[in-house]
């Protein structure tokens, strides 16, 4: 399974799909993920608890681990000061970056390409784990 792979990494979640016609439990799940609206996006640290809960949601979310780039060009982005490697370091240091999630994307530009937001990954989509995948798609919504 993809999400033993991404035990104490570092994790950024994008809600990809909308509201309508969505089960209670999977709209409560992403309500704790903070991912209240479409192309907001996330950070945490995985674990197993987050692993059931990116399994839960997956039909809505895409998620992969982020690179120290992407994470930067996000923080600048959204007007966050620190250095991305402090403000992710530690426990105390994330919860004091949990304030100022989820962070309000726009929309891909040019589109998510040939992939459907109605597919998985591995059926040539984009909703699920796409591993590294997640820096491409943050960048063209940056």
């Amino acid at each position: 399974m993809q999400n033993k792979a991404l035990n104490d990494k570092l994790v950024a979640i994008i809600r990809v799909r909308g509201r309508v016609n969505v089960d209670h439990d999977i709209t409560n799940t992403l309500e704790r993920l903070r991912l209240s609206r479409v192309n907001n996006c996330t950070l945490i640290r995985a674990n197993d608890t987050y692993a059931g809960m990116l399994n839960r949601c997956s039909d809505y979310v895409t998620y992969g681990t982020i690179d120290d780039a992407t994470l930067a060009a996000l923080f600048k982005k959204n007007g966050i000061e620190k250095d991305p490697k402090e403000a992710t370091s530690n426990a105390e240091s994330m919860r004091q970056l949990k304030e100022s999630m989820p962070f309000r994307l726009h929309p891909p530009r040019h589109g998510f390409g040939k992939k459907s937001i109605k597919r998985h990954s591995t059926q040539k989509g984009v909703v699920g784990f796409v591993g590294d995948g997640i820096n491409d798609i943050l960048k063209k919504m940056l």
